[in-house]
């Protein structure tokens, strides 16, 4: 019970409480211009209670479905977009739009250093390889970062030498320490590409980043874009689902990989998910907003009681996560198994580090959500392994992640 924490834990809080607060009125400023945003485009394209009742079968003349993809091509400013509960994850989205635009023999470079575990899968630089792109004949190249940047001299070496089809930024950190990268330092990144390679494509991993700004990627000129509907845009009510966002022929040829060539985008079910992914769509801005708040109080007062964490909390943010670094495995873990106790699901559970499909290194996940994996959701995990970081994110509330992060202080750090 927070009524019951330590005086000296109580003291730092309201230290914090008063700390925060400018930070806090910069959020709510920038959750009104994205409401605002999302909005018009509900009223632009006349959204009525019929496109909620979604179809079976083979999801042909999905009114609601379309609609729905007008709104996320006018939200973030592109010819196109695919929105469906057919993909599984983000990084199947990911996976998707990179096999359905690229072809053997094709060079993918990651700007962005070496990409998380995951999307090293897909490429085929980690696991058995089996379906991934290397196994297709896709060749790739990475560009390591230089002091947690990228290193532009590398870079340009790379890009002349490889002649990359397609460029991938990855928006957020993943299991790394270095800082995501915000829409300013993105907007640079395209601008080098571009001078060197005018016609390769520019693809943002954005999961994790969407309303975190009022500018989003492919305003700036990044060709495609994908993410997660479980993460921001589905804002806590869509219970599985993706999006790619981008140039018309890019989004169709990503189609024809979800469902078949001479089917694409034309089907696909939505059963009865076209609800929850318009009323998700709408709070996402808010939700994004409350989770972002979450962060800047846990850097501030983890930082406080000494950690290193990652963003501080005055610093400029673009994504839902905050690291935590602890530098022992012990703490690392005893904070996840606070994090699940004071979630409203499964708090009764210990997490504990285990291997899991898709990493390399044990993993301690801690996720009391009410959607299995969502990460708009209050959530921490991370790799064992040095220098021992938890990846906290989300928080459908912010009163939420207060309790939760000051239990989880209390029960680690002060408990007599």
């Amino acid at each position: 019970m927070i009524s019951d924490i330590d005086p000296k834990l109580k003291t730092i809080i309201a230290e914090v409480d008063e700390q925060i607060r400018p930070q806090f009125q910069k959020i709510d400023e920038q959750v009104l211009f994205n409401q605002e945003k999302v909005l018009n485009a509900f009223i632009n394209n006349q959204v009525s209670e019929a496109d909620f009742a979604g179809t079976n079968g083979y999801g042909d003349d999905d009114m609601g479905r379309d609609k729905l993809e007008a709104i996320y091509a006018e939200i973030f400013h592109t010819e196109a977009a695919l929105v469906r509960p057919q993909f599984v994850s983000g990084t199947h989205t990911l996976a998707t739009a990179l096999f359905g635009n690229l072809r053997p023999g094709d060079t993918l470079t990651y700007l962005t250093g070496m990409p998380y575990d995951t999307m090293q899968e897909v490429i085929g630089v980690a696991g058995n390889k089996i379906g991934s792109l290397a196994e297709w004949g896709v060749k790739f190249s990475h560009v390591p970062l230089k002091d947690q940047d990228i290193d532009y001299t590398a870079a340009k070496e790379i890009l002349t030498k490889d002649q990359p089809k397609m460029v991938i930024i990855q928006r957020s950190r993943g299991y790394d320490i270095r800082p995501s990268f915000n829409i300013s330092r993105i907007k640079k990144m395209i601008s080098f590409v571009r001078e060197i390679l005018p016609e390769t494509i520019i693809f943002i991993d954005n999961c994790y980043g969407e309303f975190s700004e009022t500018i989003e990627p492919t305003e700036i000129g990044a060709n495609l874009m994908a993410g997660s509907l479980i993460k921001n845009p589905g804002g806590g009510l869509a219970e599985t689902g993706g999006y790619i966002v981008g140039d018309q022929q890019l989004v169709e040829n990503a189609s024809y990989q979800l469902t078949a060539p001479g089917i694409g985008g034309s089907e696909g079910a939505t059963l009865g998910t076209n609800r929850w992914f318009f009323q998700g769509l709408f709070q996402a801005p808010h939700v994004t907003g409350q989770a972002i708040k979450g962060a800047v109080f846990e850097a501030a007062l983890l930082e406080k009681i000494g950690l290193t964490v990652s963003p501080k909390f005055d610093e400029v943010r673009t994504d839902l996560i905050q690291t935590v670094t602890f530098g022992n495995e012990k703490d690392m873990v005893n904070f996840a198994k606070q994090v699940q106790a004071n979630s409203p699901i499964d708090a009764f559970v210990n997490p504990e580090p285990s291997q899991m499909a898709g990493y390399e290194d044990k993993v301690v996940m801690a996720a009391g959500n009410f959607v299995s994996g969502s990460t708009i959701e209050f959530s921490a995990d991370g790799p064992i392994r040095p220098p021992y970081a938890l990846y906290i994110q989300g928080g459908l509330t912010f009163e939420h992640v207060k309790i939760a992060i000051i239990n989880a202080v209390q029960n680690t750090f002060y408990k007599i």
